[in-house]
């Protein structure tokens, strides 16, 4: 290798990418130039899911697989490392982390969960933490984290406490009045909680989380530990880790920061505790550093970590940097989840400060959206039929509650929708016509056939 070792994190190389000199900002032709890729027959506004990434940044992975695929053994011994490294620094400036061995990059925000949920696990596993102490979770984490916690916690003899929040919802102090409840079931009959795992934005239903608060409450109430499923954070919403203040932090970049799939930041604070996080995968680097380790899991396509200078380059394209797009798209889905609602009679699931880059907007009662297959069905629809790809979501009524209602019902079901730079108007009227030409053909969930 070079005689200055890549994995040694030094200070020695200029990791950091200042903006480019613009004569001019990127113009709307350039962006549509951008996503031309995209299909021209879908209104696609379901980013949150997936995400999406520039021509000029597919490019750009394709430019790194080459350069592996012509000669692998300089590119691994001479160029690799260094490379991740170099995106590592650019990472832990963005989130004002304060060094960037707190910042490792793996594939995804599942992958950060079973990092961090493995560690808890084991913390049980070999005593350290005793059978029934508590873990702590919102209702509505993503199925993945969830399955983790079965995978490695409860496994190993933690109990979980679940926080059920509502939705809709008006406003941050619901949110805490049941997170403050949910701790204090936990730490009933003496348990202690050892973890809390906060949601920075709910996936489905899609509602931004006071974090920030929520992990102070959690210091105050003595829970050991603190994890941010933030998955959907990074390009939506404002992140800084050290002003949120949790022990782990993760976001996915492919979502909302235009990477190719799938690359994410998981950031560990340092503590006493981080020699003692691993990845999932052992490969060789096993025990020299979680962000070593997550750098070398074995022979694979390393392209989409290494892109995310060029990726940088292409956000300070736009008036603003990161900041200017955030606005922008969280602006644009506000005025497009009001104009829905006012055309279907319905509400907002949450405020508009409470909505990222995505908001929920309830469906009229006389669609029928009564289980998750019906919301299934429709969205299956929705995408054959319209042409519209955007998720729907079943909101189980609790404890007898009403709920949202409209002039003829109870409404049970919500559209997600995501607004992204390529967006336009025309995408949102799409799905505007379709819920109501099934409204006029008098057409409910119950007539689909799920496909």
């Amino acid at each position: 290798m070079d005689s200055e070792d890549p994995r040694s994190n030094g200070d020695g190389i200029n990791h950091v990418s200042k903006k480019p000199k613009l004569s001019s900002f990127i113009t709307e032709s350039e962006i549509r130039e951008e996503f031309s890729h995209h299909s021209p027959d879908v209104a696609r506004i379901n980013n949150g899911s997936f995400g999406s990434c520039p021509a000029s940044i597919i490019a750009a992975q394709k430019g790194w697989q080459l350069r592996f695929l012509r000669q692998p053994d300089d590119f691994f011994f001479n160029n690799l490392q260094s490379q991740i490294l170099h995106s590592r620094t650019l990472i832990k400036d963005l989130i004002n982390a304060d060094h960037v061995d707190e910042v490792s990059i793996v594939d995804n925000a599942t992958t950060a969960a079973a990092i961090v949920l493995q560690h808890v696990g084991w913390a049980f596993a070999e005593g350290r933490f005793h059978k029934g102490d508590a873990v702590v979770m919102l209702h509505c984490a993503f199925q993945a984290v969830k399955k983790s916690i079965e995978a490695y916690v409860t496994r190993a003899g933690g109990h979980v406490i679940t926080v059920h929040l509502p939705f809709p919802v008006s406003s941050n102090e619901e949110i805490v009045a049941e997170f403050r409840k949910g701790l204090a079931s936990a730490k009933a009959n003496g348990k202690k909680v050892r973890l809390a795992i906060i949601d920075h934005i709910t996936s489905m239903p899609c509602v931004v989380i006071p974090a920030r608060e929520l992990v102070k409450i959690c210091r105050e109430e003595g829970v050991e530990r603190v994890f941010v499923d933030a998955a959907h954070a990074i390009g939506s919403v404002h992140v800084d880790v050290k002003e949120i203040g949790a022990d782990f932090y993760v976001s996915n970049l492919h979502k909302w920061f235009f990477c190719p799939p799938s690359v994410a930041f998981l950031y560990c604070r340092k503590t006493p505790i981080s020699p003692d996080l691993h990845h999932p995968v052992v490969s060789h680097e096993y025990g020299n550093g979680l962000a070593i380790e997550s750098a070398w899991i074995g022979t694979r396509d390393y392209s989409s970590q290494l892109v995310i200078p060029q990726v940088l380059e292409f956000i300070n394209r736009f008036e603003g940097g990161i900041e200017g797009i955030r606005k922008r798209n969280h602006d644009a889905v506000v005025e497009m989840a009001q104009m829905l609602a006012k055309a279907w009679g319905t509400n907002l699931g949450s405020p508009p400060e409470m909505c990222p880059s995505m908001a929920m907007i309830g469906l009229p009662s006389k669609l029928g959206v009564f289980c998750d297959d019906d919301a299934l069905k429709l969205r299956t629809h929705l995408r054959d039929r319209f042409g519209v790809e955007v998720p729907i979501h079943y909101q189980v009524p609790r404890d007898g509650e009403i709920g949202s209602t409209d002039g003829d019902g109870c409404v049970t079901g919500y559209a997600r929708i995501s607004y992204q730079v390529y967006n336009t108007l025309d995408d949102y009227i799409r799905l505007r016509n379709a819920i109501t030409q099934l409204l006029h053909d008098g057409v409910t969930c119950q007539m689909l056939q799920r496909e």
